[in-house]
């Protein structure tokens, strides 16, 4: 931990009774990387977000000042309902019921943070027949309404097919490069891990190890932090690493 880090994490526990989904974690976020946050299903991957967000108790010292932006796994509504992109994205940005209509500055700031994200030909699309790339691009403009300094992204490109999930990464880099936003991305696909992230942490509810990508995504270490099983090399990113189909898709924890 440095003092330059957006945030810092002292001795960090959450239990469930007498178990522990995240053991006495401390670490350090750096200003403006991308930072990928990797380990088995049940690692306490998602529980380290709701900690940081203060969605979830925990012991230890949690430290930042940042302006938090939040990109969950999935997002859970009704596909049925009869709603636009921009009345979604309206509702937190006008007191007025959106049924009454949507004011011409929640309009304009809706298509703003829409186009940031390259969609703005999105706004009169109906939230329940976007695709999961779609989705994911308005939660992502969603997430950047309050111009936040550090964005947590829990498996953002899960289900998403690979052209979308390119396209979502290259939103994320954008991010850190132009705006100095640090990304703490959860993924388990390591060859993207390897490929676009400047810094990875390691979690198997304590933290196994932390730094640079390239030096740490080692067969040796990546056997360590996920208990033996073969490390998760998704899509055709051209690595020609085994594929563990049985620990791919989200966090259940």
């Amino acid at each position: 931990m440095a003092p330059e880090d957006l945030l810092t994490l002292e001795h960090v526990t959450v239990r469930v009774g007498d178990r522990a989904l995240v053991d006495n974690v401390s670490l350090g976020l750096p200003r403006g990387k991308l930072v990928a946050l990797i380990g088995p299903n049940g690692a306490g991957k998602t529980t380290l977000l709701r900690a940081i967000l203060g969605l979830t108790a925990f012991e230890g010292h949690i430290h930042t000042h940042a302006r938090i932006g939040y990109v969950p796994q999935a997002l859970q509504y009704d596909r049925t309902l009869p709603m636009t992109v921009l009345e979604f994205m309206a509702l937190s940005l006008q007191r007025m019921p959106v049924a009454f209509g949507i004011s011409r500055a929640a309009r304009q700031q809706v298509l703003s943070l829409l186009e940031l994200v390259g969609a703005q030909k999105l706004a009169q699309a109906r939230l329940g027949a976007l695709s999961g790339g779609e989705l994911q691009r308005v939660m992502l403009a969603g997430a950047l309404q309050g111009k936040p300094e550090l964005l947590l992204l829990d498996e953002p490109a899960a289900g998403v097919d690979i052209e979308g999930e390119a396209t979502f990464h290259d939103l994320i880099l954008r991010q850190v490069r132009d705006h100095g936003v640090t990304v703490v991305l959860v993924s388990h696909d390591l060859s993207v891990v390897s490929e676009i992230t400047d810094h990875v942490i390691c979690l198997n509810r304590k933290l196994m190890c932390e730094g640079n990508a390239r030096d740490l995504l080692t067969a040796e270490r990546i056997a360590e932090v996920f208990g033996g099983h073969k490390a998760v090399y998704g899509h055709a990113h051209g690595h020609g690493h085994t594929h563990d189909h049985g620990h791919q898709g989200h966090d259940h924890e």
